[in-house]
């Protein structure tokens, strides 16, 4: 559960913040001090309990600061950059920035970042990043270019990790997705002992995730990195001073924004883990889209004033989540108020705690913390998939998947699979369809592991899942590729285009040129092969008649390319005949002359070349689609044959058979050619080095 408590305005002087608001609030080396930057020449030293500034600083007329001031914890003292280039350092006890320590650097800097325990990082505008002291010692040193001036052109989105003790730099390349054409608009991240964590709000108004490993496998290779949907329209796109995030902790991320509903800018809540709002705040006077997050504090310009929210976020939990939990605070107890009401004697209102006892309570949970043994990610998965929300599952396997493949990994995914499914059967709602398809697609599972995965999706009609399945799977029973080839002949073409399916095996039949004696023709053509002698003249003239949208049909596919992908997927798959006739007999006459009409289809196209094969990736051989062909015949040809509608598709079958019958004649005839041939070869050996031979072929 979170909770946005009372806000109030830090300064009441107007700062001086240009049109994108002010350069940074950063911590200082007291935890309740802040140093606030604008967007002109003043650097103000705020403490937040008092609500009233400690100090301001400012760099003479003329001068710009263009780099937010940040405290050094090792020397307690500040830094701040001007002008681009120039690096000033002072403390508390100065007055005038004009006199304090400066250096004059050879390279523009973007931003100093400073944490507690670390000698400040100082990051150049093209990339590179130094340390403070190695800085200092050669300000004019060479700064090497990092980000070029292509990637900046070119508009992609890079992310680039760092390791600055072991000075290894890794580039990674940011995909984003399906909506490519969204911009990132405002970004976070944090870290755990395995994973950056970086979220993104795009323009979308959605909030992404990318997992970007700490220890890379290759640091020299150009790395791409996939980010997946963590919340969905949380803010509008039309907001209008920009919007902004931050990660409070695991759980929970606040977001400056209009919501979808709304008009007015507001500050929202949200926990990530059970994709729930927490709380939301409105703003009347508007914001500058520009969020910073210390401690238990939230800083905004909110109008032209910097106002701090205080903010509690309690242990995660669906009922807390939900607004569930039973809050047992009784009628008559106050709360205690977070800042000091300095007209109010001190021990009225206030309650006391021994601090030395508090330390010796926190000394002792941080030695119980660290003697726990830790969890292995396996059983920490296995544990996941039986509580947590399907977003949170999934985060949880892109994680386990990314690290290195240990001796029990087959075992953990069967085992994660069979678990996913035993939620299915017993919560008809969980559905956790991204995390089955990450799974299948480890290359591991087989149906005999998880029988069930297949007949689950067959329930929900998850086309998609089952092309996959049919792709990975070489042991899939006869009566379940039946049972997809029936759901893939049935579903609507208005709920496949809904659907994301691999196109892989399909090519772009729009752009395949036809050629005038094809479209016109009343024969099959087979390798350059008319055979004279038809002695079907019926057929003909029933082909002959038939209209001019007839002939066209017998040129364009028959179906729309997503359903095409999917009866590939059938053709590809392992069967075995005797087993496979008895469920092709139980499909609709319907569905059956659809399917033989595409596979039809196939066979002119692969007639179209003198190689007899389909362009493509992984598309269907002419073995696969004349099997097929004779499959599905022989197990309906005696429904199929009283069709109306199937009888021209019949004749064309018929024909097709009869080329191919006359094909294998002539080429038993050139085979006894062949084999005099090649006992003439084997005597040649034989022979002396001058010989005249005669050879009659026919």
């Amino acid at each position: 559960m979170a909770a946005l408590e009372e806000e109030f305005t830090l300064s009441s002087v107007v700062l001086s913040a240009g049109p994108e608001g002010l350069l940074g609030v950063e911590q200082s080396d007291k935890t309740d001090q802040f140093l606030v930057t604008d967007s002109g020449r003043t650097v103000i030293l705020y403490k937040v309990s008092d609500q009233k500034p400690l100090g301001s600083w400012s760099v003479k007329q003329g001068q710009i600061i263009t780099c937010p001031a940040v405290c050094n914890f090792q020397t307690r003292e500040y830094i701040v950059v001007h002008d681009n280039k120039v690096l000033r350092i002072w403390n508390n006890e100065d007055v005038n920035l004009d006199k304090v320590f400066k250096a004059t650097l050879s390279a523009e800097v973007y931003r100093i970042l400073s944490v507690q325990g670390t000698e400040p990082l100082v990051l150049f505008k093209e990339g590179a990043v130094r340390g403070l002291e190695a800085l200092l010692a050669d300000p004019q040193q060479k700064i090497e270019t990092v980000i070029s001036d292509e990637e900046v052109i070119h508009g992609n989105y890079f992310a680039y990790v760092q390791m600055f003790n072991s000075r290894i730099l890794t580039k990674y390349t940011l995909l984003l997705g399906q909506d490519e054409n969204s911009v990132i608009e405002s970004f976070t991240a944090s870290v755990d002992r395995k994973f950056i964590s970086l979220m993104s709000l795009s323009s979308d108004g959605c909030i992404y995730e990318t997992l970007i490993p700490i220890r890379p496998t290759d640091p020299e290779k150009n790395q791409t990195l996939v980010r997946s949907l963590l919340l969905k329209a949380v803010v509008s796109g039309n907001t209008r001073n920009g919007v902004a995030l931050t990660a409070l902790d695991q759980d929970h991320i606040a977001v400056l924004g209009s919501p979808q509903a709304a008009s007015k800018e507001c500050l929202s809540v949200w926990n990530i883990k059970f994709q729930t709002l927490q709380t939301s705040k409105e703003l009347p006077q508007g914001t500058s889209g520009q969020l910073w997050y210390y401690g238990e504090n939230l800083f905004m310009l909110h109008g032209k004033s910097l106002t701090v929210i205080p903010y509690k976020c309690e242990v995660s939990s669906l009922a807390g989540a939900l607004g569930k939990l039973k809050h047992g605070q009784d009628p008559g107890t106050h709360v205690m108020p977070r800042f000091v009401n300095w007209e109010t004697p001190q021990g009225c209102g206030l309650g006391f705690q021994n601090s030395e006892q508090s330390r010796r309570i926190l000394r002792r949970r941080k030695i119980e913390v660290s003697l726990q043994p830790e969890v292995p990610p396996s059983k920490q998965l296995l544990s996941t998939i039986m509580e947590d929300s399907e977003k949170h599952i999934e985060v949880e396997v892109r994680k386990f998947l990314a690290l290195k493949q240990t001796p029990d990994f087959h075992t953990v995914i069967g085992d994660t699979v069979t678990g996913l499914l035993e939620r299915c059967k017993a919560e008809p709602s969980f559905y956790p369809r991204n995390c089955l398809v990450q799974l299948i697609q480890t290359h591991v599972l087989s149906y005999s592991l998880c029988p069930d995965l297949m007949e689950i999706a067959l329930i929900k009609k998850d086309v998609q899942l089952l092309q996959l399945c049919l792709q990975q799977f070489p042991d899939i029973p006869e009566s379940v590729t039946c049972a997809c080839l029936k759901i893939f002949l049935s579903i609507g073409d208005d709920s496949l285009q809904e659907t994301d399916v691999s196109m892989e095996s399909v090519f772009d039949y729009s752009n395949s040129v036809h050629d005038e004696k094809m479209e016109e023709q009343t024969e099959i053509l087979q390798n350059g092969f008319s055979p004279e002698e038809d002695k079907c003249s019926n057929c003909d003239q029933e082909l002959n008649k038939k209209p001019q949208d007839e002939t066209k049909e017998s040129t364009s596919c028959p179906v729309v390319p997503k359903r095409a992908a999917l009866l590939n997927a059938i053709l590809h798959s392992a069967y075995s005949e005797t087993f496979l006739l008895p469920h092709l007999k139980d499909i609709p006459a319907q569905h059956i002359t659809l399917f033989l009409k595409y596979l039809y289809f196939l066979y002119l196209k692969c007639s179209e070349n003198a190689t007899m094969t389909l362009p493509g990736i992984h598309p269907p051989t002419l073995n696969q689609i004349m099997d097929w062909i004779c499959l599905l015949l022989d197990a309906n040809f005696t429904v199929v044959v009283m069709m109306p509608e199937a009888k021209r598709l019949l004749i064309n079958l018929y024909k097709l058979v009869k080329s191919q019958i006359s094909v294998y004649s002539e080429l038993n005839k050139i085979e006894v050619s062949f084999r005099e041939l090649q006992k003439l070869n084997q005597e040649k050996n034989n022979r002396g080095l001058y010989s005249i031979e005669v050879l009659e072929l026919f």
